[in-house]
């Protein structure tokens, strides 16, 4: 996935371990929203109440050095923040920018 066709990717911080291409980038913010993810793992769900709302999410990990990178949204509580089911949050500092 690296570069294999001239894309842009970012990598995780502490392994440079590819973990998303940047046409998959939907925000970035203090924290960076991807649509999707590759090469990562992520444990059990539980809930969490966050600034926007009780939210069920799973944390994210580097499948590479296990560092947490971030958390996957799988449901939101409030209709109104059901745009973030499905996508991945990941903090800047934790990401590379590659090529």
């Amino acid at each position: 996935m690296a570069n294999s066709n001239n894309n842009r990717f970012y990598s995780c911080n502490n392994c440079w371990n590819p973990v998303a291409l940047k046409e998959d980038l939907l925000s970035k913010a203090f924290v960076v929203i991807f649509e999707n993810l590759v090469l990562i793992m992520f444990k059990s769900k539980f809930e969490k109440q966050l600034i926007t709302g009780k939210f069920t999410i799973a944390d994210i990990y580097c499948i590479k050095c296990g560092q947490v990178l971030g958390w996957k949204y799988f449901r939101a509580h409030d209709p109104k923040q059901a745009y973030k089911e499905g996508n991945y949050i990941i903090e800047r500092a934790k990401l590379f920018k590659g090529n």
